[in-house]
């Protein structure tokens, strides 16, 4: 009879709580992370029968050689955890199992005076706060619906006047901050949020304390509903959220692992940046830099340039942008990207493997992809082989591109790769691409309204530039000001000024 191993000795340890597992292959890296509902009955499928697996499923079991995990006190905190983990880890699987449709962001604009919670696939560039993304987004938002007993919230934005005056259903059941000021619904958010970010048992201990000095204080009313929070957190462990239903089809995006294979990368890019620039005419000439953590854009580490020349020529201003980027700072802080996309073909490219040939820096290649046919752009003798440093010419696996229906044309240099635009990839570099664009305009166009605002404010007698910034940082354009209520203009500038501006208003 065969000794049990090592794994197999481990699995027997499982618990039955629910919880997040960490799967692992030999040499101890993290190759995929699931929530279960009961770790022994989610894990051990793994090991069992294969023949209802798909061939990648099987690939990932095969890998495995060992497993860890964390209990949690609840199938929520389960879920919460595990957006974490994948975040923290990026393990290579978890791409493979992504599908974007499924992709879900929590919501919530904590500078609003009556923030609300929501959810969307695609997060703006509004200074709001994002969360995520999940992974499930049935589960989690019936996380936040057993939530919102316990952390009254707005689902929609409300209308300020009626907060506190008409009550309607989810007031009536708890579930509307009716009656908060606009402090005490921060605070209260501020506790979701905590919970969201996996702070389950600091926040019951913070809660038991005020509790305990609410009751000190003679300030029963308080207590009693604190009370029944704790009582309703601790509920939340007989709440199912998403029981043991996980998708196990690691088919449903390849992109990452078709690039790699295609482009003959050392390994899956991890970490792809991609760049655009966006001018008018060679005026507010800026450019983006957006991240894409294993086919994910991660919001966090965006950046953007303010060019130190407006200069209408695009090559120029990508040379720039790239040389600010790969400066010895900048890598530093920021780390370094596994692959760089630029929007554009051969110019832009070529501008940008300028920076790159003068910073010195080597490791990563550049490729950019061409507007008008979807073409993967690559510049010969540029394309790092399967170094650290040294340059090669650009090697396309003939074998993958066939596979994928693909053709390759040499043209002054370049190798430029044609796919099916139904092609994983394709549709991958085109999210990296489209966001780089949508984030260069948007921040142009930020530039741009407040250069008009700061102008017309210029015309206004007894207005000085202070005042000007203070205007345009609160309202942000003119059509704002005349918008809001005259008080707020007195609260931002005091009434002398503020009379001056309401008067000139008036005549614009």
């Amino acid at each position: 009879m065969n000794k049990p191993s090592k794994l197999q000795l481990k699995l027997k340890k499982l618990p039955i709580s629910s919880g997040v597992y960490f799967h692992k292959d030999k040499k101890g890296e993290i190759i995929y992370v699931g929530k279960a509902a009961v770790l022994k009955n989610r894990v051990k499928q793994y090991f069992q029968n294969s023949r209802d697996m798909d061939a990648k499923t099987k690939l990932l079991v095969s890998e495995i050689a060992d497993t860890d995990w964390v209990e949690t006190e609840t199938e929520i905190d389960a879920l919460f955890l595990e957006a974490e983990m994948v975040k923290r880890y990026m393990p290579r699987y978890n791409i493979l199992l992504r599908d974007d449709k499924s992709l879900t962001y929590i919501r919530i604009d904590m500078k609003s005076d009556w923030p609300y919670v929501g959810f969307t696939r695609n997060p703006a560039d509004d200074e709001a706060e994002y969360f995520g993304p999940y992974y499930n987004s049935f589960a989690v938002k019936k996380a936040l619906r057993f939530l919102r007993p316990i952390f009254p919230y707005f689902i929609k934005n409300p209308k300020t006047e009626t907060i506190n005056t008409r009550l309607d259903l989810d007031a009536h059941l708890g579930l509307s901050p009716t009656g908060m000021t606009t402090s005490e619904y921060k605070i209260n958010l501020r506790k979701l949020i905590s919970y969201i970010k996996g702070n389950r048992q600091s926040l019951i201990i913070e809660l038991e304390n005020d509790m305990k000095n609410a009751a000190k204080d003679r300030n029963f009313e308080l207590a009693a509903k604190l009370r029944n929070k704790l009582f309703n957190l601790k509920e939340l462990q007989r709440r199912i959220v998403f029981g043991d239903k996980e998708f196990l089809d690691i088919s449903k995006d390849i992109a990452l692992r078709d690039l790699t294979d295609l482009l003959n990368l050392k390994s899956i890019p991890k970490r792809i940046e991609g760049f655009d620039i966006s001018h008018m005419g060679g005026t507010n000439v800026v450019a983006s830099m957006v991240v894409f953590k294993n086919g994910i854009s991660d919001r966090g580490d965006y950046r953007k340039f303010k060019t130190r020349i407006d200069k209408n020529d695009d090559f120029y201003n990508m040379k720039e942008t790239l040389a600010r980027r790969l400066s010895e700072k900048n890598l530093k802080s920021w780390g370094r990207p596994d692959l760089i996309l630029i929007d554009g073909g051969k110019g832009q490219l070529d501008a940008a493997l300028q920076a790159l040939e003068e910073s010195g820096q080597f490791g990563f290649p550049f490729i950019g992809l061409a507007k008008r046919d979807e073409q993967i752009v690559v510049k010969n003798n540029t394309f790092p082989p399967h170094a650290t440093h040294g340059y090669n010419s650009a090697m396309v696996d003939e074998h993958k591109l066939a596979e994928l229906g693909g053709s390759v044309e040499i043209s002054d240099g370049y190798t430029l790769i044609n796919l099916p635009k139904s092609s994983p990839i394709i549709k991958l570099l085109q999210r990296v691409r489209d966001e780089s664009h949508r984030f260069a305009v948007s921040y142009h166009t930020i530039l741009r309204r407040v250069k008009q605002t700061s102008s017309s404010l210029e015309e206004i007698p007894g207005i000085g530039p202070k005042t000007r910034a203070k205007l345009i940082r609160k309202f942000g354009s003119i059509r704002n000001l005349k918008l809001v209520p005259e008080s707020d203009i007195i609260s931002q500038i005091g009434i002398s000024k503020a009379g001056l501006v309401i008067k000139w208003l008036m005549v614009v």
